[in-house]
């Protein structure tokens, strides 16, 4: 699962074979004990939670 990215503590990584979890293109963000999925076409909540300063820091 390569990490696209890191910044005031999140993580955000593509996984290359999720389809049987989401069938949209999405990434996973985790911060903390956290972790969400991310559509990619119009930023979605798919599946988690995180603390909502970071998910606005995630979504844009």
């Amino acid at each position: 699962m390569p990490i696209i990215s890191m910044f005031y503590g999140i993580i955000i990584r593509m996984y290359l074979i999720d389809n049987q979890h989401h069938n949209l293109p999405h990434f996973h963000a985790k911060y903390a004990e956290h972790e969400v999925s991310i559509s990619i076409e119009d930023g979605d909540v798919l599946a988690g939670e995180l603390p909502r300063k970071q998910l606005r820091l995630v979504q844009a």
